[in-house]
């Protein structure tokens, strides 16, 4: 069987989401002649980008405003600070969280030939990546021999900082069983609705025993470790609207920072100060 196709998360209200077409990709693609391309777009809150793929491999990141780029296996939650990688012909979605300012940054080639880049990752978007991407984009509506030769220089600065960027470990892996994939969705939609894993089972319909069976059968984990990783994109969007820590630890149930960082240096390696620190 195959896998499913991603779809946006639901949300915790009944706003009605809008769900849009790709921005006419093939318009973008990159070539021998032009390897590197861009393209901007702006989402309102409640916005989605329908499931698609392309023959080439992508960066996404907003410039302001936080989105969610979800793959058949994983979901990334994208502050300002961070971009997403998606190789040539994986299915993807993106989802506007709030209202954003996207840039897409389309490669014929990845920037390496490194086996890395046959995966999804995330990566820090530095001050001049995001530069770069920004003016890459205002010059496709300004064509001319003068533009060629800039796009050409901007895109092998491109290619360099995508190549220099320091990987994170980000990302929240989600299944391809029905039920389980159903309450993951929920969990990250809001994380903080139910207190036990009983009563997220028995909104889908199984019991905790179930479920805590699907979660080692499809991602290896328990259900404990994998909301670990679902608190930690809550708190990278919570960080992205500059809210302090004890606040996030508080909205995320922890009875103190301290346990939260603790929790967050444990999780990705380095305390929430340099985690989120560019959010």
């Amino acid at each position: 069987m195959s896998p499913p196709t991603p779809t946006p998360h639901p949300t915790p209200t009944l706003t009605r989401r809008t769900s849009l077409p790709p921005l006419d990709p093939r318009r973008y693609a990159p070539s021998a002649e032009r390897p590197v391309r861009a393209k901007s777009r702006s989402l309102d809150g409640f916005m989605d980008i329908q499931a698609h793929l392309h023959t080439w491999g992508q960066f996404v990141f907003s410039v302001t405003g936080v989105v969610r780029v979800s793959t058949d296996r994983a979901t990334f939650l994208v502050p300002p600070s961070r971009g997403v990688w998606i190789p040539a012909g994986v299915v993807h979605a993106v989802t506007a969280v709030e209202r954003c300012e996207l840039r897409t940054l389309y490669l014929l080639e990845p920037p390496d030939d490194g086996a890395v880049w046959a995966e999804n990752r995330v990566l820090e978007v530095s001050p001049l990546l995001r530069e770069l991407a920004v003016q890459l984009a205002r010059d496709e509506v300004e064509p001319g021999d003068a533009v060629a030769e800039r796009e050409a220089w901007i895109g092998r600065l491109i290619l360099d900082e995508i190549h220099r960027a320091p990987s994170l470990q980000l990302g929240v892996a989600l299944p391809t069983d029905k039920r389980l994939r159903r309450l993951c969705e929920a969990v990250l939609a809001e994380p903080m609705r139910h207190a036990s894993l009983d009563d997220w089972a028995a909104e889908v319909g199984a019991s905790a025993r179930t479920v805590s069976r699907l979660f080692r059968q499809e991602l290896g984990s328990s259900y404990a470790q994998w909301r670990q990783q679902a608190l930690l994109a809550e708190a990278l969007r919570l960080a992205a609207h500059r809210k302090p820590m004890q606040v996030i630890a508080a909205e995320l149930g922890y009875a103190s920072a301290s346990a939260f960082t603790a929790m967050v240096t444990r999780t990705v390696g380095m305390p929430p100060s340099r985690f989120f620190g560019q959010t």
